[in-house]
């Protein structure tokens, strides 16, 4: 384990949440599970953790009944080499969640998500003031990325 992990509060839903990201992702581990003993916050047998490993992240999550929510102070960005990744992973995870702007969605559990292409860093860090600003224009009228518009915008096109 990592030195820092993310640590994730689902409400009651952690099992659901485990099944949802395996069908998204394509290398999910699930490296340990516990369930709450008797005389615990919660009914004895039910899974209270479990540690996990998505595209090499590692995590941990409690499964435990709350008022507490997710909200999009932290979120979690997934760096796309090519349109289809975005495609795949903009409509899995926004299934039963909601899509915001700039690539931005929150997954069903609240979870949000920032689905971006890898070719952001490059096509902000260009010298070319002009270009930048080009790309963020584009940027900014979109909800899901789209890699041909951002590269148009970036070569003037």
């Amino acid at each position: 384990m990592k030195k820092i992990t993310p640590f994730l509060w689902f409400n009651n839903d952690l099992q659901e949440a485990i099944e949802f990201y395996k069908s998204v992702f394509k290398n999910i581990t699930i490296t340990q599970t516990n369930t709450y003993p008797e005389g615990g916050p919660e009914p004895a047998g039910k899974l209270m953790t479990a540690s996990f490993v998505i595209e090499g992240q590692e995590f941990v999550a409690l499964n435990c009944t709350s008022g507490f929510t997710f909200n999009e102070s932290i979120s979690f960005v997934i760096n796309c080499d090519t349109q289809e990744e975005i495609d795949h992973y903009w409509e899995e995870l926004s299934k039963g969640g909601q899509t915001s702007y700039c690539g931005w969605l929150k997954d069903r559990f609240g979870l949000s998500w920032q689905v971006v292409p890898s070719i952001m860093g490059k096509l902000y860090s260009d010298p070319d003031k002009q270009k930048t600003a080009r790309v963020m224009q584009s940027m900014m009228q979109m909800s899901k990325f789209d890699i041909a518009t951002l590269m148009a915008a970036y070569n003037g096109d």
